[in-house]
Formats: structure tokens, C-alpha cells, sequence
């Protein structure tokens, strides 16, 4: 939010989580305080975190007016992003103007800055959505633009897939069908689906798999990391694992965010699978996928 910074200051980072969402599927659960998303970010800066990567997407009340004072005040990056979530996150009426030049749109976010924001911030990935075990119109309408933003930009495509579901289908329509490389492509929410064999075969493929959720309880998430994490360092697939709290409601802040990932899930990852396993997934690795690549 604060102009761009090389991949290699980005520091200790959260891959993915949101200071500011609102949807008509959460009523009364909107994250939209600039002083809770402070004290988020200071909390998280404290227990050493330096980079915050928000997947709310346009048309979410993704707090681009505040992002970047909050990045400057608190001294963490902070990462916003272009592009659409499924389509019950939006008013019909909203869908439908939404639906007009939405690679413009992604592209120009991407380029000359964000809609309510100062002057020349900018968003640094694409978010998009899959659905429950397949995908709809809109979400092929989304993900062809994503894919046309993503040439036009370099910037990364980060992929929210409903209780872990559709990944292959995902990776056929943005890397098969339009191209993208998918070291291009962050897959999210994989461990709500703990399909060890499915992990594999998705890493296989190139992609990131973000392996977010702290903050739900009632997800198949903590539950299942160190073993989703386990098959898929023993797979060779260390280099494309991130971690993220995706804290999405206002009742979620009550529980572990962002600071846990550093404050209890880094040591137990260190003492699982040895010292350089979290940098890796913390530091290294998301300078890697969050970077701009442009295409040849």
C-alpha cells in the first residue's frame, strides 16, 4: 500500500487473512474498524510479523481508504487486492454492473490505484473464487479476466476454494485453458478439504497451496496441518506452502489470528520438521509468490 517493495524486505508474512470484509452472507459480522485493524497489525508486528496480505476483493469494503495509514502507522506491508469473490458476496444489482469490463477493472486497480484510496495505491494480486465442487458462470467470467490482468500485470491470482473443493478444475481453466503459469496461482483453503493425495497432486502442478485458517474453529484446519504439512514436505513441496490466519468476521477476532502463526504455530512447526521449515513458509516462500512476474 505503500509502493512496491523487492521481494526480499517483504519479511515475515502473513499470505493470506482481511483487516476489512463486509458481505450480504455475514450480516453483522463486517469487519470494517480501523482501530481493530490497528491493533491487528500491532499485535502481529509485535510477535514479529512484517507483511499482511489481504484477500478481500473489490466490492467487499476492503478498507482501501485506511490501508495504507495503517501500513505507515504500524510499519507491516500491507498487500490489498483487485478481483471478485463468488457471486452470493454481492447485491444482484451490484453483480451486474460489476460484470462490465472487469479486466479494465482488475488491470487498472492493479496499475493506477484503488477506488477510495490516496492517490496511486494500488493492489498487489488478483482474487478470485471457485465453488462447492465446481464452478459457475460468473466464476469463468471472473477468472478470464483474472488471467487477462494477470498478462497485463505479472501480478499473482489467489484462489478461494469453497471448503477446499474445485482446485482442479481451477487449475484447468487458469493454466490449461488461459494460460497462466501456475506458479502464478495461490490455492487457499486446501486444508479444509484434507485430502493428503489431492495436496500432492496439486503441488505437483506448480502452484502455491496456502494452508490458512486459525480462526476456524469450525473447519477441518489446525486440525489437519501438521499432517497436510508433513505428506507434502516429504513430497518435495516445501518451496510452495504458505501460511495465513484468514480471519473473516468479527466474531473471528476473538480467536488466534495473525500473531498465532508466528507465536504458536512457527515453533511447533520448528520442532516438527526443523528450524528452516518456517522461515521458509513465512518468509521465503511468500516472496516468491507475491512477487510481480511479468510474462515473456
Amino acid at each position: 500500500m505503500l509502493g512496491d517493495v523487492d521481494p526480499a524486505g517483504l519479511g515475515v508474512c502473513d499470505a493470506h487473512d482481511h483487516l476489512f470484509l463486509r458481505s450480504p452472507r455475514l450480516p453483522g459480522e463486517e469487519l470494517d474498524d480501523p482501530a481493530a485493524a490497528e491493533t491487528v497489525l500491532r499485535d502481529f508486528a509485535a510477535a514479529g510479523g512484517a507483511a499482511f496480505v489481504q484477500w478481500t476483493p473489490h466490492g467487499m469494503g476492503r478498507g482501501a481508504h485506511a490501508l495504507a495509514d495503517l501500513s505507515r502507522a504500524t510499519g507491516v506491508h500491507v498487500v490489498a487486492a483487485t478481483g471478485l469473490h463468488q457471486a452470493v458476496h454481492y447485491e444482484p444489482a451490484a453483480l451486474t454492473a460489476l460484470h462490465d469490463g472487469l479486466a479494465e477493472r482488475f488491470t487498472t486497480e492493479l496499475t493506477a490505484g484503488l477506488p477510495g484510496a490516496p492517490a496511486g495505491v494500488r493492489a498487489g494480486l488478483i482474487k478470485v473464487a471457485g465453488d462447492y465442487h465446481g464452478l459457475d458462470d460468473h466464476t469463468r467470467r471472473v477468472m478470464r479476466a483474472a488471467a487477462e490482468a494477470h498478462r497485463a500485470t505479472g501480478a499473482p491470482i489467489a484462489v478461494h476454494h469453497e471448503l477446499g473443493t474445485a482446485a482442479p478444475d481451477v487449475l484447468d481453466l487458469l493454466c490449461g485453458r488461459y494460460g497462466v503459469p501456475p506458479h502464478r496461482v495461490i490455492l487457499g483453503h486446501l486444508n479444509r478439504l484434507p485430502d493428503l493425495r489431492l495436496h500432492r497432486q496439486l503441488a505437483a502442478s506448480g502452484a502455491y497451496l496456502a494452508l490458512d485458517g486459525p480462526s476456524r474453529a469450525h473447519h477441518a484446519t489446525d486440525h489437519h496441518l501438521f499432517d497436510t504439512v508433513a505428506a507434502l514436505v516429504e513430497a518435495g513441496h516445501a518451496p510452495q506452502l504458505l501460511l495465513g490466519a484468514d480471519t473473516t468476521t468479527r466474531s473471528a477476532r476473538h480467536a488466534p489470528g495473525p500473531a498465532h502463526l508466528l507465536t504458536s504455530l512457527a515453533p511447533r512447526l520448528g520442532r516438527e520438521f526443523g528450524a528452516e521449515l518456517p522461515a521458509q513458509l513465512l518468509k521465503d516462500n511468500p516472496a516468491r509468490a507475491f512477487g510481480v512476474e511479468w510474462a515473456a
